[in-house]
């Protein structure tokens, strides 16, 4: 038998919804129960970013410092800074302190190349380093950015197509608290078997290799 030789399904807004709504055992409606799933989805969307990585939002972003300025306020999308270099003709790898270790620094007017970063989260992220550039230099880092907001009822998910299971378990079980409470249970433990299967694949799976410490 031919088989479709495609492998491009995918959920759109819309789709994501009535799967939702067909899990707690109702028929999707125009109107209020359509504003509300759409809602929280959104919401959804915000739970995944505190769960941790998604592999799908993680991007490479450059930073232009200016001498004699330390700080420098970064896109509103951003979640986290993974890790950065500086770079002076090559990449220079940069230490991440945490605000203790920031503040804690004696002089934070010392001019140099940028050996360390801070990173401030807050509603606009903004990101401190040390020692203050000498001169022009890139900035360029790995980030988590959120995930995009759903949308018109059309758009196509920012979603990566492993974690479409679990957005329909997660979505079921969110529209379950306010519409079908009688399944909120079941459909919980169902979401979170999607997101601990989802979220075991979303990893790096480079090698690592540990070298013990010989002390004579």
């Amino acid at each position: 038998m031919a088989t479709s030789n495609t492998t491009t399904f995918n959920l759109n807004v819309d789709d994501a919804i009535e799967e939702a709504y067909e899990r707690c055992g109702m028929r999707m409606t125009a109107g209020y129960q359509l504003s509300s799933a759409r809602r929280s989805l959104n919401l959804l969307f915000l739970e995944w970013a505190n769960r941790g990585l998604n592999l799908w939002t993680i991007e490479q972003a450059n930073l232009s410092l200016v001498a004699s300025t330390n700080n420098y306020n970064l896109d509103t999308d951003v979640v986290n800074v993974l890790t950065a270099v500086v770079n002076d003709t090559n990449d220079i790898a940069i230490d991440r302190i945490s605000r203790a270790e920031y503040l804690n620094l004696p002089n934070k007017s010392t001019t140099g190349r940028p050996a360390q970063y801070y990173v401030e989260r807050t509603n606009v992220p903004k990101i401190y380093v040390y020692p203050t550039p000498d001169k022009a230099y890139t900035f360029k880092y790995y980030r988590i950015r959120r995930i995009q907001d759903s949308g018109d009822y059309t758009n196509t998910l920012d979603v990566n197509f492993r974690f479409l299971p679990c957005l329909s378990a997660g979505l079921a079980y969110y529209l379950s608290l306010k519409f079908a409470p009688d399944r909120t249970q079941v459909l919980k433990s169902l979401y979170e078997e999607e997101f601990t299967r989802a979220a075991a694949e979303d990893r790096d799976t480079a090698s690592v290799s540990f070298v013990p410490q010989v002390v004579s």
